[in-house]
């Protein structure tokens, strides 16, 4: 079985979008939706429960951590995949993870481009197929085993910012065997229609090197809302 969680917070119109896709993939695979909406949502997501063939749950705390790992709890064996409300899986989404899988890996990612042509974004899309120091990050979509995830523990919820990042230095610690699928997902170029894109990169730069000169989380969190006016989210 594929569980495929959507941590959202008021993602209701992009999730109207994704989840029709996500249900197309259950006609060939075995896969479950479970959708974790965080503690404050307030959009009526909830109400796609009884549209769409999906768990849906609403968390007590704040976090993206949180909601992730209250999904996986709900899993008891297979793979977990971490999919954001604003990506856009390709066609070839569950058998490219399978096939990894069938390869011997243990968990992985997908390089993706954004749904905003751009030369600058297609610099940032190139690298995402790359191994290198931004692997990791969300928009990527972690699949995993699940008695993997299980055995490192699951995300820290008190990792409130890069909580992605964090999960993957544990992975590599693990030796976990990965691998970065070559199959673009779209990202959404949302936060770049809000903030410049030199603003948006250099950002990004220093939140990864802040995180892995081992910046406390909180202050991470703090500086990102100040750096970008999108708050992050993560709600905590």
């Amino acid at each position: 079985m594929t569980s495929i969680i959507i941590p959202a917070h008021n993602e209701k119109e992009n999730l109207k979008e994704l989840l029709p896709q996500l249900a197309e993939f259950r006609k060939d695979f075995p896969v479950e939706i479970i959708l974790a909406l965080s503690s404050d949502n307030s959009d009526g997501s909830e109400t796609l429960a009884s549209v769409y063939p999906i768990k849906c749950i609403q968390c007590k705390k704040k976090g993206r951590a949180v909601q992730m790992n209250s999904a996986a709890n709900l899993v008891k064996e297979g793979i977990l995949v971490f999919l954001h409300a604003d990506v856009t899986p390709p066609d070839t989404f569950i058998s490219d993870i399978s096939t990894a899988i069938k390869e011997g890996f243990d968990a992985g990612f997908f390089s993706y481009h954004f749904d905003k042509k751009s030369v600058a974004l297609q610099v940032n899309s190139f690298f995402t197929a790359k191994d290198g120091i931004f692997t990791g990050g969300g928009d990527q979509c972690l699949f995993i085993k699940k008695k993997v995830f299980d055995t490192l523990g699951g995300f820290d919820e008190k990792q409130v910012l890069m909580e992605d990042f964090e999960f993957f230095r544990r992975m590599k610690k693990s030796n976990v065997r990965y691998t970065i699928v070559k199959e673009d997902l779209i990202v959404s170029a949302r936060k770049y229609r809000n903030n410049s894109y030199i603003k948006i990169n250099l950002a990004n730069f220093l939140l990864v090197i802040l995180f892995k000169c081992g910046y406390p989380a909180k202050k991470l969190n703090s500086l990102h809302d100040r750096l970008n006016n999108m708050p992050y989210q993560n709600n905590a």
